[in-house]
């Protein structure tokens, strides 16, 4: 019985040890220049924000991930992305779930403020998210990510909600017309 207790004792302070290890990691993270590949990060600070005219967006279907961080609050993470018709868009599954409830902030973030920055290859774009959530893109759009990524989503579940896109549109400055 001794040894059964000290087994349980030592898996107790092993998983409490790793525990604390995660949550000192991802804590820390949100301090740092952009997320890791496991938990998101601070503000996006380096690299050059980018001023020219509207870039063609069709290159992001070539790369895997981007950084993507929201004003307000400011948090950053690495997501997926897709382009049609040279505009950028980026979502999040599993919406309707409990795990994406529990999971899942940025959407509802960015639905209320869509001011956000995007970081690709060192560079940041200063962007305004809209979500979509109808329309003739959706069809394009989810076979884009489907061929992409180890995705089955559809327009229906876009629809209904299950599925939240955004498109990344170039941010309105101050002044301009909505």
């Amino acid at each position: 019985m001794k040894i059964v207790r000290k087994i349980g004792m030592s898996a107790l302070w092993f998983v409490l040890i790793l525990a604390t290890a995660v949550a000192t990691a991802a804590v820390k993270q949100r301090f740092e220049d952009g997320p890791n590949r496991v938990f998101s990060g601070g503000a996006l600070v380096s690299g050059e924000i980018y001023k020219g005219p509207e870039p063609d967006w069709t290159f992001v279907n070539d790369i895997d991930t981007l950084e993507l961080q929201l004003l307000d609050p400011v948090l950053s993470r690495r997501i997926w992305t897709a382009s049609v018709d040279g505009k950028i868009y980026v979502w999040s599954g599993y919406m309707n779930s409990l795990v994406g409830r529990l999971w899942k902030s940025w959407p509802s973030q960015a639905e209320r403020d869509g001011r956000a920055i995007l970081r690709i290859d060192g560079r940041r774009y200063e962007r305004e998210l809209k979500r979509i959530s109808t329309g003739d893109v959706l069809d394009t759009l989810t076979e884009v990510i489907n061929n992409k990524y180890p995705s089955r989503t559809s327009r229906k579940a876009v629809e209904s909600g299950d599925v939240w896109v955004f498109e990344a549109g170039p941010r309105l400055q101050v002044g301009d017309a909505r």
